[in-house]
């Protein structure tokens, strides 16, 4: 944004409405997980979080644009001595993960039942502690996947951040949307 003419105040302090150098552009500060909900419901008109978080709420918002940064990868990992794909005896294998929606998904597609466990984070220890058979998690090098005893058995989705816009504002706000879409896509270039 800053590339593009709107930088965020220089020292907005706790403030979590951030005014920027474009006086038609402030900035609203939130957990990644909750920007599709804020965009969604049009709280804000244009939101940046990852792949993961987006499949996985759902959102029904526009992707204009793929910002070209924080790739990572959306795995199955299961300990390296493992079976997989299959559990010996017919036992419906468990999966934790923070993603419950992809994971389900993933699996019902491949016509594998399993048990879904939510988990909010530390993923790769859940194995460990016989919480779960497998993991669905995000994967960056698979540092500590590999520190954990764990593989990467399947990508189930390449992720990175997204620029997300909500659809009622792209149209009600079109001119100011397409001139900043131009100056975000000349500036990601």
């Amino acid at each position: 944004f800053a590339r593009a003419g709107a930088a965020p105040a220089a020292d907005p302090g706790r403030r979590l409405l951030i005014p920027s150098d474009d006086p038609g552009i402030e900035f609203l500060v939130v957990k990644p997980g909750d920007v599709p909900v804020y965009v969604e419901s049009g709280a804000a008109d244009l939101g940046i979080t990852g792949t993961d978080v987006l499949r996985e709420s759902n959102a029904d918002v526009l992707e204009p644009l793929e910002l070209g940064f924080g790739f990572c990868r959306l795995v199955v990992a299961s300990p390296e001595e493992a079976p997989y794909p299959a559990l010996p005896g017919g036992i419906t294998a468990r999966v934790a993960t923070k993603y419950p929606r992809l994971a389900q998904a993933h699996f019902a597609a491949q016509g594998r039942p399993v048990d879904i466990i939510q988990v909010g984070g530390s993923v790769e220890v859940a194995p460990l502690l016989n919480l779960s058979h497998w993991i669905v998690d995000l994967v960056d090098t698979g540092n500590t996947l590999r520190a954990n005893g764990l593989a990467e058995r399947e990508t189930i989705l390449p992720c990175g951040a997204v620029l997300v816009a909500n659809r009622a504002s792209q149209k009600l706000k079109l001119d100011a949307y397409l001139a900043l879409m131009a100056r975000l896509e000349r500036s990601a270039d």
